[in-house]
């Protein structure tokens, strides 16, 4: 989280923001937004208690833009604030607990390790950030099973069925969408000289 040298290489998009204490506050908080204003874009699933949100798409995209420590922290506040009554959550819930807290978890790990990878250059090409952000997704997942298995009592199965397959077309839509999108901003950056 500090300014980028001249002649360095930036690792992730955001260090192209030049005030680095200012700017890593505002990416933090506005990653925190993005997240909480994509979660209201929620679509039930009928047999599930996890809708179809627009959140992990603005988890990876804040992941690769923001880099390792502001995407965690990002999320951080994301899930923080969720819990202490901000009602950003998907389809407007907030506070600890049910059957989908598992996938905020998820988020958290998710957006750092997406971070981490894009400041590798995991966000550079279309194939690189679809790899990047498979990864992400099944981090999600990772961790969103498990609490929706212990809190419905669903199997292993169930679960699956419930909380992964009717996501995964979705899912890979938005792994398109940043696949296309990261790349092309990397690209207007070279043509504008950054």
């Amino acid at each position: 989280m500090s300014e980028i040298a001249p002649g360095v290489r930036p690792a992730v998009l955001s260090d192209l923001i030049p005030g680095a204490r200012v700017r890593d506050a505002a990416l933090v908080l506005g990653g925190a937004a993005l997240t909480g204003l994509a979660a209201q874009v929620a679509v039930p699933i009928p047999g599930s208690p996890v809708p179809v949100t627009g959140q992990t798409l603005a988890v990876v995209l804040v992941g690769a833009a923001l880099g390792f420590n502001r995407a965690a922290l990002s999320m951080l506040v994301y899930v923080l604030a969720g819990i202490a009554g901000v009602p950003w959550f998907a389809g407007g819930a907030h506070g600890p607990g049910g059957a989908t807290f598992g996938y905020l978890i998820g988020f958290m790990v998710a957006a750092a390790l997406v971070g981490r990878l894009a400041e590798r250059g995991g966000d550079r090409t279309p194939a690189r950030t679809a790899g990047t952000m498979v990864v992400g997704n099944l981090v999600i997942y990772a961790f969103g099973v498990p609490v929706l298995m212990a809190v419905t009592g669903m199997g292993v199965g169930a679960a699956l069925a419930a909380g992964v397959v009717p996501f995964l077309v979705g899912d890979a839509l938005k792994i398109a969408v940043a696949a296309g999108l990261l790349p092309a901003a990397w690209r207007l950056t070279r043509r504008s000289g950054r």
